[in-house]
Formats: C-alpha cells, structure tokens, sequence
C-alpha cells in the first residue's frame, strides 16, 4: 500500500459476534502489537472467534485473540494467544467501563483491519442475544431473501 492512501485491508471479522449479541456501539481502538505479529496479520493469520475485551486499571485490554506465530520469526515469535492492549482515549475507556458496568453489557471486536498501514480494531458494546431472539432474527433473514427471491422472480 503506498503512503497516503486511505485503503482500508481487512485482516479478520467476527461473524458470530453478530449472530451472538445486539451490537449498541460501536468504536475504532489501535492495537499494541509486535513487529512479528504485524507481520502475521499481513499474511490474514488471526482469529477473533472467542476473543473479547476488559477494562483493568484503565486500560483496554484483547483477549483470546488468536495470532498465528511468523514462519521466519524463529526465536523472537510472539506467544499467540497473549493478552494486547488497545489503544483509546482515556475518557472514551471511561466512558465504555462505566456502561459495561451495566447489566448485560460487554465488549468483544468484531474485525481486524488494516487502515493507513496501522492495526486497527473495531470493538463493540454488545448484549447477548437469547435463543428466541436468534431464532427471531434467522426468521427475518429467511423471510427477506425469500421476498427478494420473488421479486427477482417476478421481473
């Protein structure tokens, strides 16, 4: 990518975050990495699937993100299932540990991206779904590509 473009390369999504949770909010963070997970992340190796996000002593915290060790990384791999810390304001961190504080409310990223040759990280404030609220929203789906199906059917 050549400096100055604003292209946006996405690395990884969390597909079952939207099936899983109502997403509320939603905001951009940065990511602490190290020279070999950025490394990785160019090559698509990572995984969101059960990842999430803590507030602790003020910071942001990612977990159980899944970066795939560098190939040629040899003895200065990283560990890949470390804890990274996402970089925010401070008053936007606040701001999301006093509605986490809430009933229900979490915090999980929803996909991994590159934007201006920077790692960035889209994490939402979410609440869990129940299993009637799935089925609900599998139901609408189902019924809208059905609609679509007919319409297309039709001209």
């Amino acid at each position: 990518m050549a400096k100055g473009t604003s292209g946006v390369k996405y690395i990884a999504e969390n597909r079952k975050a939207r099936h899983d949770y109502f997403i509320h909010e939603t905001y951009e963070a940065g990511i602490a990495l190290t020279g070999t997970e950025v490394k990785s992340l160019r090559q698509g190796k990572a995984n969101l699937k059960d990842s999430f996000c803590r507030i602790e002593h003020g910071e942001l915290l990612l977990l159980g993100m899944h970066i795939s060790p560098y190939e040629q990384g040899n003895r200065f791999n990283h560990d890949p299932l470390r804890t990274r810390r996402l970089l925010m304001h401070k008053y936007e961190i606040l701001k999301l540990f006093g509605k986490t504080k809430e009933k229900g409310y979490t915090l999980i990223p929803l996909n991994l991206y590159f934007k201006k040759g920077k790692v960035k990280v889209t994490v939402a404030l979410v609440s869990g779904k129940k299993l009637y609220d799935k089925r609900q929203a599998l139901a609408e789906k189902e019924a809208k590509r059905d609609i679509e199906r007919r319409m297309k059917e039709r001209r």
